[in-house]
């Protein structure tokens, strides 16, 4: 992406001695927030995906633009107790903690192809919650987007052989 405006790095948040890499200064800048959803719809047209899943909160600001770009359905995966109907849980632990998600039972039929979003790579956690999940009611997961990946935390090594994209990676 070209002439995006630079991430904004917030000291000690959420919690003391996490460095919060900040996407809202793309968020701001239309040209490149939509720059960056096509890049990342491009990438689930490539894997044939028929669903965007995606982790609250910054992940629905990637991947319900996406899905609506596509044309396709979007699956929002939530924090407990947040969907107004039956749901599974996945519990996981953060790079500063644990927490748990949700999914509809419904959210995803069978054998559908899904492609996992979110805003930020870390460890890996997030995601690999959220992909048991898909697996957990019968869908596919097909790839995983992000905006940004902090390399040094080896997220990306956890993940297999899954097809991946991000727009930027930090290394240190």
């Amino acid at each position: 992406m070209q002439g995006r405006p630079p991430l904004r790095t917030v000291p000690d948040f959420p919690r003391a001695g996490i460095q919060f890499i900040d996407i809202t200064p793309w968020l701001a800048d239309g040209p490149s927030y939509r720059e960056a959803i096509e890049e990342l719809a491009g990438f689930a047209r490539e894997l044939g995906a028929e669903v965007v899943a995606a982790p609250e909160a910054r992940g629905f600001l990637v991947g319900a633009p996406i899905a609506a770009e596509l044309g396709i359905g979007f699956a929002p995966v939530r924090k407990p107790g947040r969907l107004p109907y039956q749901s599974i849980r996945q519990d996981y632990e953060l790079e500063y903690g644990s927490a748990a998600l949700e999914l509809h039972v419904d959210a995803i039929r069978p054998g559908q192809r899904v492609l996992v979003v979110d805003d930020l790579l870390a460890t890996g956690g997030t995601v690999l919650a959220t992909m048991e999940l898909i697996r957990s009611v019968g869908g596919v997961p097909v790839g995983l987007g992000f905006l940004v990946e902090l390399s040094f935390l080896g997220g990306r090594q956890q993940l297999g052989e899954m097809p991946l994209r991000t727009l930027v990676q930090i290394d240190a």
